[in-house]
C-alpha cells in the first residue's frame, strides 16, 4: 500500500511539471463546480423568455440575451452540465465496455479474441460522426440517448488498447505465477493486470472526453443533439448560422464557441500531461 501511494505522489510530481496540464485540470474542476452548481452560479433563468430579444452585454444580461431574450450567461453555465454529462458518460461507457472485452480478448486470445476484434473492426469501419447521426435521427435527439451511442459506438478503440497492453502483461513472470498458483481469472484479470494497464486507459479517457463535447457540440449545432430549450453550448451555436448574428452579435456565439474551444484543449493537454507523468522514460531523474 504504501509503494502504491508512493507511485501515485511520483506520478503527481511529473505531472505538475506540465504546465499547461495543471493549468488546464484546474479549468477543468472550475468547468465541474460550474456544472454542479449552476443553480446557485446562473444569474437569471436560462429558460426564462424577456423582452430583450438579441440584447448587447449590459449591467443586466453579462453577455447579452439571445433571440429569444433568454440571459445568454446563465444559459452558459448551465450548458456545461450538458458537456460535462456526455463527456464523462459516453467516456465512462465506452471505458468499461472497452475494458471488459479488451481484458478478455487480450487474456484468452483464440476464437474469443478473433471474434471481438472482427466486432470492433466491424464498428470501426463505419464513419462514427455519420452512423451517430443516423442513429439519432431514428432514436431521436435526447442527452441521455445520445450518451448511450456515443458510448456504445466508441469502444472499440478502448478495447484494442486494453487488449495490446493485456497482451504485454500477461507474459510477465508475476502473471505467470499467479497462474502456477491457481489464482481464479477474476483475481488475475482485476487485480494484477488491470491495475497495471491503468495508465493508458485513463490517457485515452481524458482524450475522450474531449472529442466528445466536440462532438455532441457538432451533433447539437445539427440539431441531431440536445433537445431546445435545454441549454447547450453547441445550440448555443445554432443561431449563430446567419451571417448578420456573426458580425453584429457577437455575443450569441463566441462564449459559447470559446468555451468549447478552451475545454476540448484542456482535456487534451491533461492527458499529455498525464501521458508524460506515466511514461518513466520521460523523467528519468524521477
Amino acid at each position: 500500500m504504501a509503494q502504491r501511494l508512493y507511485g501515485i505522489a511520483r506520478v503527481w510530481r511529473r505531472f505538475c511539471k506540465h504546465r499547461l496540464a495543471v493549468g488546464s485540470l484546474g479549468f477543468i474542476l472550475l468547468l465541474m463546480a460550474g456544472a454542479l452548481g449552476a443553480p446557485w452560479l446562473a444569474p437569471q433563468d436560462p429558460y426564462r423568455i424577456g423582452n430583450a430579444f438579441s440584447a448587447a452585454p449590459s449591467k443586466e444580461h453579462l453577455l447579452g440575451t439571445d433571440p429569444l431574450g433568454r440571459d445568454v450567461l446563465s444559459r452558459l453555465i448551465y450548458g456545461s452540465r450538458v458537456s460535462v454529462s456526455v463527456g464523462v458518460g459516453a467516456v465512462a461507457l465506452t471505458t468499461l465496455l472497452g475494458v471488459l472485452l479488451g481484458l478478455e480478448s487480450g487474456y484468452f486470445g483464440g476464437m474469443i479474441d478473433t471474434v471481438i476484434m472482427r466486432i470492433a473492426d466491424v464498428f470501426m469501419s463505419f464513419p462514427s460522426m455519420m452512423l451517430i447521426m443516423i442513429i439519432s435521427s431514428i432514436a431521436g435527439p435526447g442527452l441521455d440517448r445520445m450518451i448511450l451511442i456515443m458510448g456504445i459506438l466508441g469502444w472499440p478503440s478502448v478495447a484494442r488498447l486494453v487488449r495490446s497492453t493485456v497482451l504485454s502483461i500477461k507474459q510477465q513472470d508475476y502473471i505467470k505465477s499467479a497462474v502456477a498458483l491457481g489464482f481464479n481469472t477474476q483475481r488475475i484479470l482485476f487485480l494484477h493486470i488491470l491495475p497495471n494497464a491503468l495508465g493508458p486507459i485513463l490517457v485515452n479517457a481524458t482524450f475522450g472526453v474531449a472529442r466528445s463535447i466536440l462532438m455532441e457540440s457538432s451533433l447539437s449545432f445539427l440539431g441531431m443533439g440536445v433537445n431546445p430549450p435545454t441549454a447547450s453550448w453547441g445550440n448555443m451555436l445554432t443561431d449563430a448560422q446567419s451571417l448578420s448574428t456573426l458580425t453584429a452579435r457577437p455575443w450569441l456565439w463566441v462564449p459559447p464557441g470559446f468555451l468549447i474551444l478552451f475545454s476540448v484543449l484542456a482535456f487534451n493537454f491533461v492527458g499529455d500531461g498525464l501521458r508524460d507523468a506515466l511514461d518513466p522514460q520521460s523523467y528519468p531523474g524521477g
